[in-house]
């Protein structure tokens, strides 16, 4: 779709300053449209105090952050689109459209398309994306892992025993030597390249749910033998001698998902964070130790919990654990069928491993 681009701000259509588009990361429309899992029987209530009457929606906004404007738990951004012909799929609605907000015969608060902010004087013909449920930029280096395998699966994987010129560590277009490829006239000749990083352990019974392997990048077998010869066509990291290989996953990430509560009651832990960064915060990735066998969704919305601190009864004696405090929410893209990889979505508190993330209430 060929749309007039423009830079939109909460200003009138005089007062607005137009500056070429940058476009959002590309979406794609839902194909249908689940009904959300999780309704509050009054909206109302969920309602900010500061909701703004009329919003401009910005390039880069997503469904999550317009809900974030009007809603305290941005998870019921569904129903602010419900029963409303004029949004019928709020997936498709553009930088420079106008939402205003209203009520339905019950009362019920609804966002309605009011008038498109006009760009103007300066205009540049460009295509707009829709707007996308979460920041894709967040996920969109993790598509290709990390992903939950066995030992024996990565024992059995091919792997790196050089670099060409007997470099130490390789990258992009580096040629690597890789041992116990597939010599079958059928092999795949294109792979992702990982690095086992421990295992994935549940902190509360201490059995290892399996491996965890880290993207690298991807290589392309140009000739298989004894030792094969590739080239790495894509790099995340510096690549080392050691590292695996395993089959590309085509699962796409980026669409085809809803944002909605579990339907049963969910809990478990925050057990790795990708990358390892002692702090986590919005936009960071973890991995849950609920996953598929657990009832976890792509797109389930978990509320997550600090663990409550053990203290000293100053009275009584002894030690009494404090209750668990809210730290923020996350949402669930991947799954596997005993872990689930999530993005943080909000975080009022510092997220931790090993804090609690469980079904959020209604």
């Amino acid at each position: 779709m060929m749309v007039l681009g423009g830079c939109a701000h909460q200003r009138t259509p005089s007062e607005t300053t137009v500056q070429p588009v940058v476009p959002a990361p590309a979406a794609q429309p839902l194909a249908t449209r689940p009904t959300p899992q999780l309704e509050a029987r009054d909206l109302n209530t969920r309602m900010r105090s500061d909701a703004p009457l009329r919003y401009v929606v910005k390039p880069g906004d997503t469904l999550w952050d317009i809900a974030g404007y009007y809603l305290r738990d941005p998870w019921y951004w569904p129903q602010l689109w419900d029963d409303n012909p004029d949004i019928a799929n709020p997936h498709l609605i553009y930088p420079g459209e106008v939402l205003v907000l209203t009520r339905n015969g019950a009362g019920q608060p609804r966002l309605q398309r009011g008038r498109s902010v006009r760009l103007s004087p300066r205009i540049r013909e460009q295509e707009i994306d829709t707007i996308a449920t979460i920041p894709l930029d967040a996920i969109r280096a993790f598509i290709d892992g990390p992903r939950l395998v066995s030992a024996k699966t990565l024992e059995d994987a091919p792997y790196v025993v050089s670099f060409i010129d007997e470099h130490l560590v390789g990258g992009k277009g580096t040629t690597a030597y890789i041992r116990d490829a597939d010599t079958r006239g059928d092999a795949a000749s294109d792979y992702s390249l990982v690095r086992d990083t421990g295992p994935y352990t549940d902190p509360v019974s201490g059995e290892v749910l399996g491996r965890e392997a880290v993207p690298v990048g991807d290589v392309h077998i140009d000739t298989f033998d004894e030792v094969s010869t590739g080239l790495i066509t894509k790099s995340f990291r510096e690549a080392l001698v050691g590292d695996r290989l395993l089959p590309l996953e085509q699962q796409d990430l980026v669409h085809d998902f809803y944002p909605h509560a579990p339907a049963t009651p969910i809990e478990g832990r925050i057990i790795s964070v990708f990358d390892g960064v002692s702090s986590i915060g919005q936009y960071q990735i973890v991995t849950l130790s609920v996953g598929r066998d657990d009832g976890i969704e792509r797109g389930h919305v978990l509320d997550i919990f600090e663990a409550g601190r053990v203290v000293l009864d100053p009275v009584k004696g002894g030690q009494v654990q404090l209750p668990p405090l809210q730290a923020g929410e996350l949402m669930v893209f991947k799954t596997d069928a005993r872990v689930s990889f999530a993005l943080i979505m909000r975080s009022q508190r510092p997220v931790h491993v090993k804090d609690i993330v469980r079904s959020p209430q209604a």
